[in-house]
């Protein structure tokens, strides 16, 4: 059911945003995030606001849709009302949770409230994620019918005791199925992995990243597993019955992955992420990078507008209580001060390929590029040019990068 909401101010129970958010707003992309908090199985290693059919204490799956609509359409009451000016929706992701294990139709009709509110831009992305084992054939031509142009789905592993310390519920061999299903239905497609799963060797990560490459999709997303706090994953290496995962293993399976797909005609454009060609980009991603405006729809679901971030009821009843009294779900929010802002830009920006502008750093930053450069972290060629791009090993150690471009 994933961790605490973060703290901040109480939101108005309007939603109404403060005057600041307008300013620069026509010059900032607008997207949609929708997050579907249901699942079959809890994963052991997900820390997500994500509900089992046990936990759902009155919330109803099938009257879903519906509140979720009802927050789309408060959400542009409250844009209206706050001043900022009408924007079409550039790209939207429906993620959670498992957003295909409500029909399809549920999903059209969520998205035909967003396109009926705010519209959709020319060319606007719009992506859902699956599991191997929630979508069949008929499910992905019904998503494409109803303007749906990509599926992310989860493969994770392609090795089954891989699979299994997950969690994870689907037959590894059905993966090139859905992928083969969803060309045929006209989507782009994405596979989702992750790397140092305990008790994953080396071995079993070629045989994973082979799979992806054998499947041909638009898209890769390849993740190193986090351990996080309070879930079944992190009781179980507490108590000895699974191995840490180990950050020089998981340097190796970055660096295996990099070179496959790299051969394979995919380019890094963030840290976690390869394309095949710019135009099958994650262009939602690429905008929480950039720092664009969204509004996330859904129970603990997070927005951003304008340097101000707020964040929805976590429990399903307790969002469906708000929506049905016609109250704002959102129970916190904070306005970013600048140093924040720029603490989150530079996070942000140096995980992407085009990187961050050299001269838009602070002093502390620019100063720290050169020694950068010396510890092979930071392409020499690209900052002679101008711009901080990381470099292989830079994307290994990107965390230590962000800390001497900010520090000093």
């Amino acid at each position: 059911m994933g961790g605490p909401l973060p703290l901040g101010d109480p939101a108005p129970a309007d939603g109404l945003l403060p005057a600041s958010v307008v300013s620069g707003a026509a010059e900032r992309a607008f997207g949609v995030y929708v997050h579907v908090p249901f699942c079959r199985v809890r994963c052991g290693y997900c820390d997500f606001n994500t509900y089992t059919s046990g936990e759902l204490r009155g919330a109803k799956q099938s009257e879903y849709a519906d509140q979720a609509i009802g927050e789309i359409r408060m959400s542009r009451r409250v844009m209206d009302a706050s001043g900022l000016p009408e924007r079409e929706a550039s790209t939207i992701f429906f993620g959670g949770g498992t957003p295909t294990l409500l029909p399809a139709a549920d999903l059209v009709a969520m998205l035909g409230a967003i396109r009926d509110e705010f519209g959709l831009a020319p060319g606007a992305e719009v992506t859902t994620e699956a599991n191997p084992d929630s979508v069949d054939a008929d499910d992905l031509v019904r998503l494409a019918e109803g303007g749906f142009t990509r599926v992310s789905i989860g493969m994770q592993s392609a090795v089954p005791h891989v699979l299994a310390a997950l969690d994870r519920t689907h037959d590894p061999d059905r993966v090139p199925l859905v992928v083969e299903w969803a060309r045929r239905a006209g989507l782009e497609v994405s596979l989702d992995l992750i790397y140092g799963t305990p008790g994953e060797s080396l071995g079993d990560w070629r045989r994973s990243v082979d799979a992806v490459v054998a499947a041909n999709p638009d898209h890769v997303s390849a993740y190193a597993l986090i351990v996080e706090d309070g879930t079944k994953l992190a009781r179980q290496i507490r108590r000895g019955e699974l191995a840490t995962p180990d950050d020089d293993l998981e340097a190796d399976m970055y660096e295996l992955a990099d070179d496959a797909f790299e051969a394979a005609g995919y380019g890094w454009y963030e840290v976690s992420n390869w394309a095949r060609g710019e135009e099958h980009r994650s262009r939602h991603n690429l905008g929480y990078w950039r720092g664009d405006d969204w509004w996330g729809v859904g129970p603990g679901a997070h927005s951003h507008v304008g340097g101000v971030r707020w964040w929805n009821a976590k429990h399903p009843a307790a969002y469906a209580e708000r929506i049905a009294a016609g109250v704002s779900p959102a129970v916190g929010r904070e306005t970013l001060d600048e140093p924040t802002r720029e603490t989150e830009r530079v996070l942000l920006q140096s995980r992407i390929r085009e990187g961050i502008a050299i001269p838009s750093l602070h002093t502390a930053g620019r100063h720290a590029v050169a020694e950068l450069i010396a510890d092979g972290l930071v392409d020499a060629k690209a900052a002679l040019g101008g711009r901080l791009t990381l470099t292989r090993r830079g994307r290994l150690l990107a965390d230590a990068v962000v800390r001497k471009l900010i520090e000093g």
